[in-house]
């Protein structure tokens, strides 16, 4: 995909000058957009953008470039808006084994957010949610990325999540009890829990995060066993709504999905062993699923030289079938399924690998795309604003060289991105800044 050349000048301008493309009109042309909200394809679309923001929308024919606007010509490129995904964690490594990595201080863990942060938005990513880092380095990281200090996605970010006694969202359990190591957010009782709830928020989360079952990666928990009581849950999500904050639960086994959703968590993460009464409960409640179903690969595959756990490469074996067989089932049914990937757990930047998966699994590729922008903006309560190509949107788009609804590999390597109408990747290849 090569851009006309009066892109580059304004590029170059910008670079000299210190300016941002937000400081003028924008206008944006490709040959074709792939628009979510509608659900087709649209020939020739053409976009002005002010401020970062989205202010008119129409096709090249129709609607001209203000006069002194940057233009931005992809040729015969596909466009698409920028990418939600609603499950990652930015400040950690899959790389760094279990052991390894109580060593981590919190500075080097936000020092890794930052490398993280870009290489998601140069793969396309202009928005995520960041389900769980210790010390509150996401809220940090966060802020950086609004303040224009480092490059990243728009986050929204849960902060150190809160759970149960040797549990898997809060807790570690990889030292002897000789080392009295305890998790941040460890709580006992509805009424801790509160507390740990009003904790985050006094540090500025976004959202809480909070578990229901045990997990892949954490010591000596089981993915079936429930975790947390449902007056204990309850009390979370109560906790959160009340400051208006919505909660994501993390939840594999089925009784634990179940649980979560009648405390009314709005999203379950994971979502693993769904039978036919937790598929009608997230439909009946409008939860929203989150199923990470091409990460396993990664673990499977590379999980062993990067140290992780045999009990942990065994869970993974454990759930892996099971968790697709329930997102097909899921999808099928109908259930609001958003793309969350876990990203952290396979490395950075490979998000989009997910988007192919999501369709040999069960969707249709404009089911994929949607479930990664505007249905990912509706279970973030930012519909209208991010995820969608109306006027009034944020001005986030990628694009790639050819039709990603007929080959959705093409979403894993995007060859343009742009965040709030400032470029940061052109011809597969990232823009200094």
């Amino acid at each position: 995909m090569k851009f006309k050349a009066h892109f580059f000048a304004g590029v170059a301008a910008f670079a000299f000058t210190g300016m941002t493309a937000q400081a003028q009109d924008v206008y944006l042309t490709a040959g074709s957009l792939v628009d979510p909200a509608y659900g087709d394809t649209v020939a020739d679309p053409a976009f002005v953008i002010t401020d970062g923001i989205i202010t008119a929308r129409g096709t090249a024919s129709s609607l001209s470039a203000p006069d002194g606007a940057t233009v931005i010509d992809l040729g015969e490129a596909s466009l698409l808006p920028g990418f939600i995904d609603m499950h990652t964690h930015l400040t950690g490594d899959p790389e760094d084994p279990p052991y390894e990595s109580l060593a981590i201080s919190d500075e080097a863990a936000a020092i890794t957010g930052v490398k993280n942060a870009r290489l998601t938005l140069l793969a396309g990513f202009t928005t995520v949610r960041d389900v769980g880092a210790s010390s509150y380095g996401d809220v940090a990281l966060r802020d950086g990325i609004k303040a224009g200090d480092v490059p990243g996605p728009r986050m929204f970010v849960a902060g150190p999540p809160i759970g149960i006694t040797g549990g898997h969202c809060s807790d570690t359990n990889l030292l002897p009890s000789e080392y009295d190591l305890r998790g941040e957010n460890v709580a006992s009782g509805p009424w801790e829990m509160r507390d740990r709830v009003r904790t985050n928020i006094k540090y500025g989360v976004d959202l809480i995060k909070t578990c229901s079952t045990g997990g892949v990666f954490s010591k000596g928990t089981t993915l079936g066993a429930q975790q947390g009581t449902l007056e204990e849950l309850t009390a979370i999500v109560e906790e959160a709504h009340a400051r208006g904050l919505r909660v994501a639960s993390h939840a594999h086994g089925t009784q634990g999905i179940k649980n979560a959703i009648m405390a009314g968590a709005d999203t379950i993460e994971h979502a693993s062993i769904l039978d036919d009464e937790a598929i009608q409960m997230a439909l009946d409640n409008g939860t929203y699923l989150s199923m990470d179903i091409y990460n396993t690969e990664y673990t499977l595959s590379e999980g062993e030289a990067n140290g992780v756990l045999q009990e942990s490469l065994d869970k993974e074996r454990q759930i892996s079938q099971l968790q697709r067989d329930s997102y097909r089932n899921a999808v099928n049914a109908g259930v609001k399924v958003v793309f969350g990937s876990d990203s952290g757990v396979y490395p950075h930047g490979d998000n989009g690998n997910q988007f192919s998966r999501m369709v040999r699994f069960g969707m249709t590729p404009m089911q994929a795309v949607q479930a990664a922008t505007i249905v990912a903006a509706e279970a973030l309560g930012k519909a209208g604003e991010i995820g969608c190509v109306e006027t009034g949107c944020a001005a986030d788009f990628v694009a790639v060289t050819g039709d990603p609804l007929e080959n959705m590999e093409l979403l894993a390597n995007v060859d343009f991105v742009m965040k709030e109408g400032e470029v940061y990747k052109q011809d597969g290849a990232p823009v200094a800044r």
